[in-house]
């Protein structure tokens, strides 16, 4: 294990920590549901957005507690969508994460809800004052969040993803299909530390620019590992994309240029971060091992 492999699964470890405090559990009638959004947000994932959110916090002195909070809650949006896209009317996959995907082991209707839960309540985790006393950082955490989110983000690019009422994708609509589907939520992960730690403008706009390069270098490197990686390394059926006919950069381009497109796009994750200097090293570390990662 490197450097930032131990980096990557100590905040992982501290992020699952808060997760498992945050996320409601027990009840009577609701048991079903708090069950199935804890299955399907605690116990496994990278944790790569937590991890930005981490990081880039670091670099304007914000505590960790207050940071990893606003971790939980983009990782509380990304799980949701995991579980949506997992749903027979989406993607319809049934592993993931090494193990049945939520509607499987839970039931369809519960599954949609679960997700519906871990939308809603990252906006209570991100608008509690416990994630920041200041009522304006915690503002713009949930408008930044919302809208990485939405129908001007992650909500849109699966609905190109699904292609519905498109035809086919040539590469520069795949990228903004990738950029909505993918790398709005990474580019919020890597500015909310820099709204958490109340930066300037230009702060905001780097790390900003830096997530939307990083996004688009792990999801061509997803669709690669999709092509050529194991359901047992991967922890979910691989093959799908090309199965499904869907549109990604490796069926536009071919193997090969995909993956040098990622690595273009994380020399330009790593160009963005120059005014940091040295302490913004561990997120030019994770910008290398998006693209050299296997799973």
């Amino acid at each position: 294990m490197n450097a930032i492999q131990y980096q990557l699964g100590e905040v992982a470890d501290r992020v699952e920590a808060v997760l498992d405090a945050l996320l409601p559990a027990g009840g009577t009638l609701e048991r079903p549901l708090n069950d199935a959004m804890r299955y399907a947000a605690l116990g496994g994932g990278k944790r790569l957005r937590p991890f930005l959110v981490v990081a880039g916090a670091r670099l304007f002195g914000t505590p960790d507690t207050r940071a990893l909070r606003a971790a939980a809650a983009v990782e509380m949006i990304h799980c949701y969508s995991l579980v949506h896209d997992d749903l027979p009317a989406m993607d319809d996959d049934s592993l993931r994460r090494g193990r049945p995907t939520c509607h499987i082991a839970y039931g369809e209707a519960t599954a949609i809800l679960a997700g519906d839960g871990l939308l809603t309540h990252a906006f209570t985790v991100m608008a509690d004052p416990a994630t920041h006393p200041d009522g304006g950082v915690r503002a713009d955490l949930v408008a930044g969040l919302a809208g990485a989110a939405g129908p001007l983000g992650m909500v849109a690019g699966q609905m190109m993803d699904m292609n519905v009422g498109f035809g086919p994708l040539d590469a520069a609509r795949v990228q903004r299909l990738q950029a909505l589907k993918t790398g709005a939520l990474i580019a919020f992960a890597a500015e909310a530390g820099a709204i958490l730690g109340q930066a300037g403008a230009a702060d905001r706009a780097a790390l900003a620019a830096y997530g939307r390069q990083l996004g688009a270098a792990f999801q061509i490197i997803d669709d690669v590992l999709d092509a050529t990686g194991s359901a047992a390394k991967m922890g979910k059926a691989v093959g799908k994309d090309a199965e499904q006919g869907k549109a990604t950069l490796v069926a536009a381009l071919g193997l090969d240029p995909a993956r040098a497109a990622a690595h273009e796009a994380a020399d330009r994750a790593i160009a963005a971060l120059d005014s940091f200097r040295e302490p913004a090293d561990p997120l030019r570390a994770i910008a290398r091992f998006v693209i050299d990662r296997e799973t």
